[in-house]
């Protein structure tokens, strides 16, 4: 089957964020032998007719659409992102009456809610290189749907259980041809590489067990080294982990790394840690292996919040990471959450005082959090009365203590008044 992939974001958010996730899911899909055009319209200065031209020269029987974010997950403002998508699939509905099939990490989490709202004809939550390509087939051949794993249809719900891959290494990676960049050498860029999906920290917040489920899987660190070292020879240097956890688990990235240092592959890279599971050994591996730049994602200075944020670590973990990591010469970018349940005008001087005592090279600050549905933030609202039970949650709805609101602005602004490196 002739199948167009569409990447539908056109937000960049921190960094310039490339379609891994489609990317994968072309390269299967083209293993099962179909044929396959991704189109990226966030490389695209007219989507629309970037899209026009897309289906009248190839003439699809099949349309993906990749949903990467449903909001800015930011109140101020707070910008619903489905919208954008909803004007690609009408844009697609003008010119072509093929299938329109849904899927990416925001889809992941609103699959029926999201479904409905774009009116799409059906959508896969989860790992969309295994699914799609099952459906692909039982849609040449005509035969019944029932049963895909993961698969929704408008109207009439789930077809089959999700299922998550437990060899990761039986999914493709990513084709360094597929890429839409015009200059890769640019500071705010980095080809996203994925070793593991999953992660079991269950931060009371956090949708990543819906997107990737709460185990972790990991590559064979050769394939990794493989997919890097493929993409060096076309010319990319820059490099960005998106794994939610690189130190989790510790032995397995002073693998990965002590292989990029033995492959003497000479990039430059970036990733997210969690605070506390670091030693000296990995800051002297990251340092040798050519990592720039480290994601801290404490969210909080106030060890009260810590814990209801469930987070497994503390303050001096904290302070020890960030102190290891400033002497292995390896740049770093805090982040607080702020408004949160338990949160105090003691607690949030007491996370500002903190984070500013770190000596970071940037901080982000984020003012409320994103309530998203099956986390323990979700049921708090609903007890508090801040949503209702029957709240899909797909219009972004945002979780702050309200006596704290405008105090809260107030005092961010006026912190970030003579500190250039901090921003919201």
């Amino acid at each position: 089957m002739r199948v167009l992939l569409i990447s539908a974001n056109t937000e960049r958010m921190n960094i310039l964020p490339l379609p891994l996730g489609l990317n994968c899911v072309a390269v299967a899909a083209r293993k099962a032998g179909h044929d396959v055009r991704l189109l990226d319209l966030m490389a695209e200065k007219d989507g629309k007719l970037a899209i026009s031209e897309a289906i009248e020269s190839f003439h699809p029987e099949v349309i993906g659409v990749s949903v990467r974010n449903i909001d800015n997950q930011s109140m101020d403002p707070a910008i619903f992102l489905l919208d954008q998508v909803k004007k690609v699939i009408n844009d697609c509905r003008t010119l072509s009456s093929v299938p329109i099939i849904l899927g990416g990490a925001g889809y992941s989490i609103f699959p029926e809610s999201a479904l409905e709202y774009l009116k799409a004809d059906m959508g896969i939550q989860g790992e969309g290189e295994v699914a799609f390509p099952v459906l692909l087939d039982r849609m040449q051949r005509g035969v019944d749907l029932f049963g895909i794993p993961g698969l929704y249809l408008r109207g009439l719900g789930l077809q089959g259980e999700r299922q998550y891959a437990k060899v990761l290494d039986e999914l493709p990676l990513p084709d360094e041809k597929m890429w839409s960049i015009t200059n890769p050498d640019t500071d705010d860029f980095g080809i996203p590489i994925q070793t593991r999906r999953g992660c079991p920290m269950d931060c009371s917040y956090c949708s990543t067990a819906d997107i990737e489920g709460r185990s972790i899987r990991k590559r064979n660190p050769e394939f990794v080294i493989q997919n890097l070292v493929r993409h060096r020879d076309a010319g990319y240097k820059r490099f960005y982990f998106v794994d939610n956890t690189f130190n989790i688990p510790l032995s397995y990235a002073k693998d990965l790394c002590r292989k990029i240092i033995d492959g003497k592959l000479e990039i430059s890279w970036r990733c997210i840690f969690y605070p506390g599971k670091i030693d000296a050994e990995l800051v002297n591996l990251l340092a040798m292996a050519g990592c720039k730049e480290v994601s801290l994602g404490f969210e909080s200075g106030c060890e009260h919040i810590l814990r209801r944020m469930n987070k497994k670590f503390n303050l001096a973990s904290i302070r020890r990471t960030a102190e290891m990591l400033r002497a292995g010469g390896i740049k770093q970018l805090g982040f607080l959450l702020l408004g949160g349940p338990g949160e105090t005008k003691e607690s949030v001087e007491q996370s500002l005082i903190f984070a500013d005592s770190l000596h970071l090279d940037a901080m982000k600050i984020t003012i409320g959090i994103r309530i998203y549905p099956h986390t323990a933030l979700s049921k708090i609202a609903v007890t508090e009365g801040l949503i209702s039970q029957e709240d899909d949650l797909l219009s972004p709805r945002f979780y702050i203590v309200r006596k704290l609101d405008g105090w809260l602005h107030e005092t961010v602004r006026r912190w970030m008044e003579n500190r250039p490196n901090w921003m919201t």
